[in-house]
């Protein structure tokens, strides 16, 4: 099998409806779990009537849902859980019926209901015989769900199940993996390995205290899920945050600067580009109290200690990635930023001012992206907007050292 870079780490939950092309889903969920993806199966009461859901747990290696109000599903993943849980949505086969359901907008059962709960990418592959297909409702519910951003794969032309041949038959299992890999692959970062970090950190005074910033993660979570976006394997290190992990990223969670640069250190190798957006404390209690310390001094003097700079440290690596970094500032935004450039011996750093409705636990930002030859503005808008304009200027930074 040829590789399939795109989907190895993507979550994929994959539909079946009943047909005689059901057959094919057990090597297709095959084909996905060995090209390194997580799949979970949703089948519709007849999809089981063709093939059992015990075939499809064993071979994903995961329960297989068929019930919408299934009491052990919902307690553990429901039809909302699922869909939140997906990367992309693959229903193969699609029978006439399900794609008349899907675009009409039912919810009868499980996998109709997930397919209009989740936000993840969805993609059906028809399967039915010919004169099913080239029959006008069909295609004017195929065209349908295309104009509301569904993405058809197939079908294929050949011999079918009940002994015709024409347009209807399932695309193979190799054909939709590549096809769902290529999905991922197609962004300015394809093939690439991103490493993130974001948040704050929390360096600990005794067990109840500890010293921290405002920082809320949401534009280092922002730039994680741009970076995905473009087609990247996309990994982040991220401080304590109120927020879930991007959709196709894997996130390790950590406390204290030393924690993050542990993990730093274990995936920086394996990455071609490192985004520090983290807001890494500066420093850190010289020592630690095992007991929480009693209010009995009217003032305390708390001795403090460098952290160790994770961005300097990785800059510095031997055959180091293409290093990014983020200065905040209060002042001289552009000075203190491309001081920082150049002492940390960066490829790019994007500063922004803190205040003024930007910065810290807000949902907007502004950047000034600086590297040794040039610089360019992104102007005030929402985070995730900022960060996909960040990530368009990294892959181009990015592409043309590689060339150089």
């Amino acid at each position: 099998m040829p590789s399939v870079t795109g989907v190895a780490g993507r979550r994929i939950v994959v539909g079946i409806s009943g047909g005689i092309a059901a057959y094919k889903s057990a090597e297709l969920v095959r084909r996905l779990c060995q090209a390194g993806a997580a799949v979970r199966v949703v089948m519709t009461p007849a999809a089981t009537q063709f093939i059992t859901p015990l075939t499809l747990q064993a071979l994903s290696g995961n329960p297989v849902h068929t019930q919408l109000l299934d009491p052990n599903a919902e307690a553990a993943m429901g039809h909302i859980e699922l869909a939140r849980w997906a990367d992309a949505v693959l229903v193969a086969p699609a029978s006439a019926n399900l794609i008349a359901r899907l675009a009409h907008g039912l919810a009868d059962d499980l996998l109709t209901t997930l397919c209009l709960a989740t936000e993840a990418p969805l993609f059906v592959a028809p399967a039915m015989n010919r004169v099913m297909w080239t029959h006008a409702a069909t295609q004017q519910n195929c065209r349908s769900l295309e104009q509301r951003g569904v993405t058809l794969l197939g079908p294929a032309e050949g011999e079918q199940a009940c002994g015709e041949s024409g347009a209807g038959r399932m695309l193979e299992a190799d054909e939709l993996v590549q096809a769902l890999g290529g999905y991922w692959q197609r962004g300015p970062l394809a093939g690439c390995r991103v490493l993130v970090t974001a948040g704050p950190t929390r360096e600990a005074i005794d067990p109840v205290r500890y010293i921290t910033n405002h920082s809320s993660g949401k534009m280092g979570y922002a730039v994680a899920a741009a970076a995905a976006a473009a087609g990247a394997e996309v990994e982040l290190v991220t401080g304590p945050t109120t927020l879930d992990c991007p959709r196709g990223v894997t996130c390790h969670a950590v406390e204290s600067a030393a924690q993050m640069l542990e993990e730093v250190r274990a995936r920086v190798g394996r990455c071609q580009i490192f985004i520090s957006a983290a807001a890494v404390a500066d420093y850190r209690p010289g020592r630690v109290r095992h007991k929480k310390m009693k209010k009995t001094v009217p003032e305390l003097n708390l001795p403090l200690e460098r952290t160790e700079d994770i961005l300097a440290v990785v800059a510095a690596r031997e055959g180091a990635p293409f290093s990014v970094g983020f200065a905040a500032e209060t002042d001289d935004v552009e000075v203190h930023a491309r001081e920082k450039l150049v002492r940390k011996q960066l490829d790019m750093i994007a500063a922004n001012r803190v205040g003024e409705g930007l910065g810290f636990n807000v949902d907007d930002n502004a950047l000034t992206v600086l590297w040794a030859d040039g610089q360019q503005e992104i102007p005030r808008a929402d985070k995730a907007v900022v960060a996909g304009k960040l990530i368009e200027i990294i892959a181009e930074r990015y592409h043309a050292k590689s060339t150089s």
